[in-house]
């Protein structure tokens, strides 16, 4: 987590290649942990290097199915080992092919802007 300096009111926050080396690990922990996970990446400010001091982390995740409703799905992850606070959007393959027939905004953006840090193939982006 990010930290103050004890002689300073300057926060030192991760920079991109530490947070980006950290999903993967947590990827590849969370694909250990569920066998239903197909892909699983992030988006927003770290994707895009624009982030900052107090800039979360947008995360997504495609899994197999789901029975809980999408807006209680991320609740169950453990996301306190990143290094900076997270966000975690999940949905069923289904759900994600769907989403990509969309032409809106939200879509044009994750379609361009997500980082995959682990895909159940086993391509990882670079």
């Amino acid at each position: 987590m990010p930290v103050r300096s004890l002689n300073s009111s300057v926060f030192k926050w991760p920079d991109q290649r530490t947070v980006h080396q950290a999903v993967k690990s947590w990827s590849i922990q969370q694909a250990h942990h569920r066998p239903d996970l197909n892909r699983l990446g992030y988006f927003g400010s770290y994707a895009r290097g624009d982030w900052g001091v107090g800039s979360d982390l947008d995360l997504v995740a495609v899994v197999d199915g789901a029975s809980e409703p999408v807006e209680r799905r991320g609740v169950n992850w453990e996301l306190n080992s990143l290094p900076v606070p997270a966000d975690l959007l999940v949905y069923t393959i289904l759900e994600w092919k769907a989403l990509q027939k969309r032409r809106d905004k939200f879509i044009t953006m994750l379609n361009t802007e997500v980082i995959w840090t682990y895909r159940r193939n086993g391509n990882l982006e670079p």
